[in-house]
């Protein structure tokens, strides 16, 4: 009775925001507004066999960033196509530390993704890191806070130890593909993983063309991982 009392006082003098729109949600007890849903775009079939992108066909087993190369990572998914609703929450959650708005999609995360997440058989759950400037910066990792909120809806272990980002590099936005791998090679390093971890889910916020999570698989594959997915909230589009 007083977790209620609590809980209604604290929804009253800082009541619950759109995590789409930012305004507060009605009705309350909801992590997002009806009509905000209907902004997002959920991640549909056909898909990427290997980053989860959405293609134009059945016919299609790759997208055009992973027909180009070969991947590192075993495979991975995500929750929505990156839109402009997508990047406008995104930014209020990095830039305006509204890390409540990884509740609703973690728990959206858990619900629509949760089982193909658990069929990964992995042993942890890491989260993409940032560097520590950036960190002391933000203040907070939004990679982190959301494989927290993940460990917790699907009972998995999240290890923040496990990746290091040693390296600062130049913003990934106006880069290619190619240049954006060369940006981030050796930013990322990993400690000799334990033997009793032996495969590794990455979590992120976004994922673009690929190249942050292949360069955190590369380094975790040579601390000794046997198998590397993925997990984001948001991915961008793909032929």
């Amino acid at each position: 009775m007083l977790r209620d009392i609590k809980a209604a006082a604290l929804d009253i003098l800082f009541p619950r925001c759109c995590p789409v729109c930012f305004q507060i949600i009605l009705p309350k007890g909801a992590l997002i507004c009806p009509g905000c849903m209907k902004k997002l775009s959920w991640v549909r079939s056909p898909t990427c066999k290997k980053c989860g992108k959405e293609v134009m066909s059945d016919s299609i087993e790759y997208c055009l960033d992973c027909s180009k190369g070969r991947r590192s990572f075993d495979y991975g998914v995500a929750l929505f196509n990156y839109n402009e609703a997508a990047s406008r929450s995104i930014a209020a959650i990095k830039y305006k530390n509204k890390r409540e708005y990884l509740d609703f999609y973690s728990e959206a995360m858990c619900r629509k993704l949760g089982k193909r997440l658990l069929s990964m058989n992995a042993d942890v759950l890491a989260p993409v890191p940032v560097h520590s400037s950036r960190l002391k910066m933000r203040g907070f990792n939004q990679a982190q806070e959301l494989a927290w909120r993940l460990s917790l809806g699907l009972g998995l272990p999240m290890d923040a130890s496990i990746l290091k980002r040693s390296r600062k590099t130049v913003p990934q936005k106006a880069l290619t593909p190619a240049d954006r791998l060369k940006n981030l090679e050796q930013a990322f390093t990993a400690a000799p993983i334990p033997a009793h971890i032996r495969s590794v889910i990455l979590i992120d916020d976004i994922y673009t063309t690929g190249s942050t999570i292949e360069a955190c698989t590369r380094a975790l594959r040579a601390a000794g991982a046997d198998r590397v997915y993925f997990a984001a909230i948001f991915i961008g589009s793909g032929p």
